[in-house]
């Protein structure tokens, strides 16, 4: 690493610490020419994760767009943030554990009516009947019997 004041190829690491949640390491470092001390961040470069539309255009996965779909359909439902940001955190996980670099809208829509059918019935129907685009009464009915068929299996 070269020293931002004196420009000598040559630190030495005096401390590494953990940052975001384990996701960086922000180290103090200390020229061994000049004595200057500096911090630098160290993280995992991440390939972009390509989401292949229903209409076959592309775009880059978008945790922000995720996020704001959930939040959406979680309006004035006691859903904490948090909550919604663990659930996005967790189906980038997933997809990213899958190892391809193209995932389909319907594979992501799908996780996150799968994650938002355990935490709140209601926000589960919400983002359902705008992803699926419920073209009437009957298609509506029939997901919502789903729902309770679910609902009635668990207990």
């Amino acid at each position: 690493m070269r020293c931002p004041s004196c420009h000598y190829n040559g630190t030495r690491v005096v401390d590494s610490r953990p940052v975001d949640d384990n996701k960086e390491i922000r180290r103090r470092r200390e020229c061994e020419s000049c004595g200057y001390r500096f911090t630098t961040f160290e993280k995992v470069e991440e390939t972009p994760l390509i989401v292949v539309k229903k209409d076959g255009s592309r775009e880059e996965f978008s945790r922000e767009k995720v996020l704001r779909g959930l939040i959406r359909a979680c309006e004035k439902r006691p859903v904490p943030l948090e909550q919604l940001e663990q659930i996005v955190y967790d189906i980038e996980k997933q997809l990213r554990r899958i190892g391809n670099s193209e995932v389909s809208s319907v594979d992501v829509g799908e996780m996150v009516m799968d994650e938002l059918a355990k935490v709140d019935e209601v926000a589960y129907v919400r983002f359902a009947s705008v992803y699926r685009q419920f073209k009437d009464i009957n298609v509506f009915m029939e997901e919502l019997t789903e729902l309770l068929n679910r609902q009635s299996k668990k207990q």
